[in-house]
């Protein structure tokens, strides 16, 4: 009886009857905003702050995983979503609140010297544990989400601009079609006349194709 959800940095494991906090997992390679998190999963802070000359920390400004939609296989016990390892400068540029104005007083740049990238994770719900990361070819600026299938796939868009599966329990790559465009959505998948469908919109089109069958 548990949820998941993620932070900017952890995968947090949560009691679904009473929200109580029982397990965090580190899905990126770099994080120093925080060291930890304690007992209740509150996070354990590092103390870097945005300065005048700029900090480097990680996560950057659009977070490890935020608008790409994960998504669940009951039959693999398995999470699947997406992750952005990526860094920023972080500058405190003090300024005065004006009510009604909107208020930052902070600023953000990214490192030219630094690559950013993506990676699809799979997280086990029994053992608690990630499974297998599959890391992505691009510069990190997909925004697609992922679709767990009872036939044991995971689509999802590609940081390429792909279209593609992966095995379930494997992470090993099966399938990927060259959409040409940026993919910032999730995959849906519908039935017509006892078809299963897949779709997924890249750019201004909507491209959909069919299971076999």
């Amino acid at each position: 009886m548990a949820n998941v959800a993620s932070c900017s940095s952890k995968l947090y494991f949560l009691d679904r009857t009473n929200g109580k906090f029982l397990k965090a997992t580190r899905f990126l390679n770099e994080a120093t905003w925080a060291k930890g998190v304690d007992e209740t999963g509150r996070p354990i802070l590092s103390g870097l702050i945005p300065t005048s000359e700029g900090t480097r920390i990680c996560p950057g400004i659009e977070g490890a995983t935020n608008w790409y939609s994960p998504s669940y296989n009951p039959e693999t016990r398995m999470f699947y979503f997406l992750a952005l390892e990526n860094c920023n400068m972080f500058f405190s540029k003090p300024a005065e609140y004006k009510e009604g104005a909107t208020y930052y007083s902070s600023g953000t740049k990214k490192i030219q010297t630094e690559a950013q990238h993506k990676i699809l994770l799979a997280y086990s719900i029994p053992d608690g544990t990630l499974t297998w990361r599959y890391p992505q070819v691009g510069k990190g600026t997909s925004w697609g989400g992922t679709l767990a299938t009872a036939g044991g796939l995971v689509l999802f868009g590609d940081d390429t601009g792909s279209f593609a599966a992966v095995d379930a329990r494997t992470g090993h790559p099966l399938w990927e079609f060259n959409t040409g465009q940026t993919v910032r959505a999730s995959p849906m998948s519908y039935e017509v006349d006892g078809v299963q469908y897949v779709a997924i919109a890249a750019g201004s089109d909507v491209i959909s194709f069919s299971l076999p069958h």
